[in-house]
């Protein structure tokens, strides 16, 4: 039996799609090892975000490639074959490529690497992914994409050349995807895509449909939790109140990630983000007073060429304000192709120094947030099972560490022993 290694890297959506990649090679009797030494052929789901990211892929398909004297094969996947082709082949000259948008075809790919060919499988084409088989990692979540590529023009993004324009699922798909999971054994939804908020704005309506949506998902008829994923302020903005009645429903997880990327207007226009940070803690400010403990996630891009020391400031001053839980901090990638590409990059000692800065301030307010929550006696679902502990989660998304026995899978009891910066330790009552 063909013994296969897969490496995926980047967001819940390429967890998502290793997961259909799996189920294909699976139905075509493969067999997967976490070994690399033994495997036959070795799968790289890529990423193309952040710098430190795909100088870290590229350093993995150099020494992975070394293992074609064994006989081993590689396969490049996900996004960068879209973006970086050239770099791969460099690289690694024998390997096979296969984008995220021909992911349906990675049998084929499979079997003219057994027939001693080699494939390149690129080019950008509409596949309805939510409606794949997936062999999900996780047998209590499931990670269900909503729509691939988005609406954007961001000045700095690479991803977005990669995923191409939106292409929003049917929606009768993503139900039927949801329904079937639940049905087997599936206690948390993840929705996940590049913007949850714009979810049907390519239709000829021009309709935001995601309320429409999440409201089909919570009347499922099964006990489940749902976790909704990133959403653009810009696309939020137009359906604010709609999702705040909705969050109002136990099942969904008061959980909100909206990435502003800077806090600074100069900035965010340079980048080309369609609102302003007035806007941002308007949406912020309006979920925080119907749900106090919502837990607020986003993400800040450190040394936009353009970032002032006043821009960063603004940066610093907007963490200390809302004490965002979940703090995604990337320092600017410049990606050749892209407009902020063509700009004088920052310093990166200037950089460096910015990025210490808004962590350490990330740190004390995250930490100063979870003090409300010591000594109290919550209900937590327990979705994830670790070497020597648990993972689980409370009705706003915190992490919590558990130590106990079959667990898994249940919502049970627990009191907060203990706080950390990310995650709180509890006690099982």
């Amino acid at each position: 039996m063909l013994q296969i290694y897969i490496e995926s890297y980047g967001c819940s959506n390429n967890q998502a799609e290793t997961e259909m990649i799996k189920a294909m090679l699976f139905s075509a009797g493969c067999s997967f090892t976490n070994n690399i030494d033994i495997a036959d052929i070795t799968i790289i789901n890529t990423c193309v975000v952040k710098d430190k990211t795909i100088n870290k892929i590229k350093r993995k398909i150099q020494d992975y490639s070394k293992k074609f004297d064994k006989g081993k094969k590689l396969i490049i996947a996900g996004c960068m074959p879209e973006t970086l082709l050239k770099d791969i082949i460099k690289l690694s000259p024998n390997c096979s490529i296969i984008s995220t948008h021909q992911i349906k075809k990675i049998n084929t790919v499979v079997r003219k690497i057994l027939e001693g060919k080699r494939i390149i499988l690129v080019g950008k084409s509409n596949i309805i992914k939510c409606s794949l088989p997936k062999l999900r990692e996780n047998k209590l979540i499931s990670i269900t994409p909503i729509s691939s590529g988005c609406d954007g023009q961001c000045s700095y993004c690479l991803a977005r050349l990669a995923k191409g324009k939106l292409f929003s699922y049917d929606m009768n798909d993503i139900i039927k995807s949801i329904e079937n999971d639940l049905q087997n054994g599936a206690k948390e939804i993840w929705l996940t895509s590049q913007d949850c908020a714009n979810y049907s704005m390519d239709k000829e309506d021009k309709k935001q449909k995601l309320p429409e949506l999440l409201n089909k998902i919570l009347n499922l008829k099964h006990n489940f939790k749902l976790r909704l994923g990133m959403m653009d302020p810009n696309n939020i903005l137009p359906i604010l109140d709609e999702l705040i009645e909705i969050y109002k429903n136990k099942k969904i997880y008061k959980f909100l990630h909206i990435p502003i990327q800077s806090a600074s207007n100069s900035v965010l226009k340079h980048m080309n983000r369609l609102y302003d940070i007035e806007e941002v803690e308007n949406i912020i400010n309006k979920f925080r007073k119907q749900f106090p403990d919502i837990v607020i996630a986003t993400d800040i891009i450190v040394g936009y060429p353009t970032e002032t020391n006043e821009d960063h400031k603004k940066n610093l001053d907007f963490i200390k304000k809302f004490k965002p839980d979940v703090f995604n901090l990337s320092k600017m990638s410049v990606h050749k192709g892209t407009p902020a590409g063509k700009l004088k990059p920052l310093n990166i000692d200037i950089i460096n120094k910015r990025t210490t800065e808004l962590m350490e301030a990330h740190r004390k307010t995250a930490s100063e947030n979870k003090q409300k929550f010591l000594g109290k006696t919550i209900k937590v679902f327990v979705d994830m099972k670790r070497q020597g502990f648990f993972e689980a989660r409370d009705e706003n998304y915190n992490i919590i560490i558990l130590v106990g026995d079959k667990i898994l899978g249940k919502n049970i009891k627990i009191k907060i022993k203990e706080i950390g910066v990310h995650h709180m330790l509890g006690e099982i009552i």
